[in-house]
């Protein structure tokens, strides 16, 4: 009966060691470095939607990482030449034309500009970037002026809506930047 018991026991320590090596492996084999794991990493991805009688449809990308957010816009149906991105204030893309999604997202009050101009830019003053002659366009934009559901009111793009615009940003036109209609519309929501 002692047999039978140390036996048991003996098995049983085998058992439990070589499942806790099975489950290190494991473990190892979906992350063999440790920093990977780690890594705070956030992404959304949503749809542009057409708007203003458009084509415009494509998507945006945001990706925050290590105190950054990175914005990757791929867009097709757009007329050939520069347009306008911004950010706005409201998620809403119910209406027909885009307005919906309010003005462009300004939380520090500044006037429109170009992005870093010492004189102000708004949050959601990104630019301009050129479609092809095949009606597609991209542009990438990093900073770290903004920040995925962090709740910090001047930096949280959650909430916000994605404007595509028919014309290109003069940066200086307040508070627009003489952008034209509004071709495409996302909002940023989780």
């Amino acid at each position: 009966m002692k047999k039978t018991a140390v036996l048991t026991m003996a098995t049983l320590l085998l058992l439990t060691v070589a499942c806790k090596k099975i489950n290190k492996e494991k473990t190892e084999e979906l992350a063999p470095d440790k920093e990977q794991v780690t890594s705070n990493v956030e992404v959304i991805k949503i749809a542009l939607e057409p708007k203003s009688d458009s084509n415009v449809s494509g998507t945006v990308t945001f990706t925050q990482e290590n105190g950054s957010v990175t914005m990757v816009a791929e867009m097709e149906g757009l007329t050939e030449g520069a347009h306008a991105i911004h950010i706005h204030e409201k998620a809403d893309c119910s209406s027909p034309d885009g307005k919906s999604t309010g003005g462009h997202w300004n939380p520090t009050a500044q006037p429109h500009g170009k992005w870093g101009s010492p004189e102000g830019y708004h949050k959601g003053d990104i630019g301009n970037f050129t479609a092809s002659a095949d009606g597609k366009g991209s542009i990438t934009f990093t900073t770290d002026e903004w920040c995925i559901g962090c709740g910090d009111e001047t930096k949280d793009i959650i909430g916000k809506g994605v404007i595509v615009h028919a014309g290109t940003d003069d940066f200086t036109t307040q508070p627009t930047g003489d952008a034209g209609g509004r071709v495409s519309c996302a909002g940023i929501i989780k």
